[in-house]
């Protein structure tokens, strides 16, 4: 019995380590796959971002290409109308000069009228040269502020695409390592349920032992008591003598 008594608290002390070990393992797998998770959502959600910046990347380039092509445009525009410009004022310097040496009034008067429409389509090209050099301008500073936008999100983007690696290589090695937890923690099962067989089997022994052992000790008082009730009934078998020792006084 007290051999038996030994063995269970050894299997006990047994299981109770094996169910140390096994939930030990639990939360290691638990960990590992968790940051599995996390770096598997990393991953999706920053190849989103990723994939956002390079749409709004490409947006402002479209942008960026309109610009410079109204810009190019404008250029193109403002060169010709100085060139026009020039002209007119060749044309101006030219009237003058026939204003000056007109021989008669007619042609004094045809170069004066000649002079003012000179000096009016030279206006009008002038503002149109200082309208078009406005807008220029307002051109040039979207796409200065376009291109300083492209260059944040390049950064962004170069910044990002850095730090997927690692978590790539993070996701790899706890998904590897959490696959050899999981067979480990199989092991640290199967090794507690054994031990919880063992343990069971042994404390049924021990309890048919203690259950033999109780019915044989409420058996042992009985028999005690059949001894007894036979030295109490003894007596009685003796009275006849004493009737016989009455009749002998009689005689007498």
């Amino acid at each position: 019995m007290a051999s038996l008594e030994k063995l269970v608290l050894t299997l006990r002390k047994r299981k109770q380590e094996a169910s140390k070990l096994r939930l030990k393992t639990e939360r290691q797998l638990k960990e590992l796959r968790s940051t599995e998770r996390r770096s598997s959502s990393g991953l999706v959600s920053l190849d989103r971002k990723i994939e956002s910046e390079r749409e709004d990347s490409s947006d402002v380039s479209d942008i960026l290409t309109q610009k410079n092509a109204q810009l190019e445009s404008i250029d193109r525009l403002v060169a010709a109308a100085e060139e026009r410009l020039n002209r007119e004022k060749e044309a101006l310097a030219e009237a003058e000069q026939q204003v000056e040496f007109a021989e008669n009034p007619e042609e004094k008067q045809y170069a004066k009228t000649r002079l003012r429409s000179i000096n009016d389509h030279i206006e009008e090209i002038e503002f149109e040269i200082n309208s078009r050099k406005k807008t220029a301008k307002k051109i040039t500073d979207q796409v200065e502020k376009n291109t300083e936008t492209k260059s944040k999100i390049t950064s962004k983007i170069k910044k990002q695409s850095q730090s997927k690696p690692s978590l790539k290589e993070t996701q790899t090695s706890s998904h590897k390592e959490s696959q050899k937890i999981a067979q480990e923690l199989e092991r640290r099962t199967k090794t507690e349920e054994i031990a919880q067989k063992s343990l069971g089997k042994a404390l049924t022994k021990l309890q048919d032992k203690q259950t033999k052992k109780k019915k044989s000790t409420k058996k042992a008082p009985k028999r005690k008591a059949a001894k007894k009730t036979t030295k109490r009934t003894a007596p009685k078998k003796a009275a006849p003598k004493r009737k016989a020792a009455k009749k002998s006084k009689s005689r007498k």
